[in-house]
């Protein structure tokens, strides 16, 4: 067996070498150390169910060996070049990824995550449509450079201070809030939308929004809401980009959750589940606002080969394994358990919401603080039972539901079993 260090001396080196702002779960966290498919294996080699992947990331599993042989492959015969060189993998790529977009999105530009994405869509439209301004979603999150961050809405994530001054970016409420019913929340979106648009739709380029808001809470919009938004925004030529980071490749029950909606976005970004751990992201659009894009740019690594193979082989992969079907069908019995915990737990288990095997469940509503302590305690107790769960949420009260996407129902199943055992012990 291979030597470890350990936590104690991770958490050290940590200390010593990472940024403050840097954290990790767990009072007692694991050294991971090993992975295969919804699994993960400390360095005791203890397993851990994963029910996060690595936050939707690994949505074919862990060292998927299918995925991971292509990849070596291409290791051994070509690592690196950039765009300005002719290679087969990222043209096919392109190619490919036309194919699965929705609608008429067929241009893709490839860089290396999903910030990088989130800032090319806002600097594309900004070169389509000559305009400067932005609408966004309050708690909404789509990155960590300085435009991204200046249009995510919660607050955590807005890490300079200096974005408050920002005059370009204007925040709506999102269509949900505590004590209202969908429809209620999703007018009073429209609403806020129509506003802005009447006062200064002259000076908008774009509203960027998650199709469902993931680190705010896991949010579903109600089912009408975006078709309406897309309406409006093009009363206005005002673009709308759907951020898939989080979302997209099946993880919703469908290739993109966009298309829950019956809506095709002007620019649609993508990362994380694109790579299964390789970074690799990209924005795309139509063939109309990709022309806009016609000065000089590049990206050093987006596309370079290893992440293209892999990326084809991701695709692969989801349409042989038929993993959006699967996601639809497991998430359906996923949210099934935990509103069966949520009825006979009421005081812990305040709301389940979610598509496919993206699913929230939020503790302890009326009382936030409460609910976060919570649910640090069940991550906690959780990992020490073998699963691995994640944590979002406004108030960090939410227990996030995001496992690869080769989870199977018996690892549902003891899941939940011990999910209940564990609401139990705190109850």
């Amino acid at each position: 067996m291979a030597q470890y260090s350990g936590p104690d001396h991770i958490l050290q080196q940590r200390q010593q070498h990472f940024y403050p702002c840097t954290s990790h779960f767990y009072q007692t966290p694991p050294q991971i150390v090993k992975g295969e498919m919804q699994y993960l294996y400390d360095h005791e080699n203890r397993r851990y169910t994963d029910f996060f992947a690595g936050v939707s990331v690994v949505a074919c599993g862990h060292c998927n060996p299918d995925i991971v042989r292509r990849t070596e492959e291409q290791l051994r015969t070509l690592q690196h070049t950039c765009t300005i060189y002719l290679t087969q993998p990222n043209a096919d790529l392109a190619q490919r990824m036309a194919e699965v977009l929705p609608g008429t999105l067929k241009r893709t530009f490839f860089v290396n995550s999903g910030s990088e994405a989130n800032e090319g869509a806002l600097l594309l439209a900004r070169l389509h449509t000559g305009k400067r301004g932005f609408i966004a979603l309050e708690q909404g999150l789509h990155g960590r450079t300085y435009l991204t961050m200046s249009v995510t809405g919660l607050r955590m994530w807005r890490t300079d201070p200096q974005l408050e001054a920002d005059g370009d970016v204007t925040f709506i409420p999102r269509p949900y809030e505590r004590g209202m019913s969908g429809e209620e929340a999703a007018q009073r979106s429209l609403a806020a939308l129509r506003k802005v648009l009447e006062e200064k739709g002259g000076e908008i380029a774009a509203m960027i929004a998650e199709p469902i808001q993931g680190n705010a809470g896991i949010i579903v919009p109600p089912a009408g809401y975006f078709a309406e938004v897309k309406a409006l925004l093009a009363q206005h030529d005002v673009l709308f980009i759907a951020d898939e980071i989080q979302t997209g490749f099946g993880r919703t029950g469908e290739m993109f959750a966009i298309e829950h909606y019956g809506v095709q976005p002007d620019i649609v970004t993508m990362a994380k589940a694109l790579g299964n751990g390789v970074p690799v992201a990209a924005f795309a659009t139509t063939d109309e606002i990709a022309a806009s894009f016609n000065r000089p740019s590049a990206s050093t690594f987006g596309g370079n080969p290893v992440s293209a193979v892999t990326a084809l082989a991701v695709l692969d992969y989801i349409e042989s394994h038929r993993l959006v079907q699967r996601s639809k069908q497991l998430g359906g019995i996923l949210q099934e358990g935990l509103r069966s915990l949520a009825a006979r737990y009421p005081q812990a288990i305040t709301e389940v919401r979610g598509a496919g095997l993206m699913i929230g469940a939020e503790l302890c509503g009326e009382d936030p603080p409460h609910g976060a302590a919570l649910v640090d305690d069940v991550l906690e107790q959780m990992k020490d039972r073998g699963f691995i769960i994640g944590k979002n949420g406004v108030d960090r009260n939410v227990l996030a539901f995001q496992p690869p996407l080769v989870i199977t129902e018996e690892d549902i199943a003891g899941m939940l079993t011990a999910l209940e055992e564990t609401l139990r012990s705190f109850i």
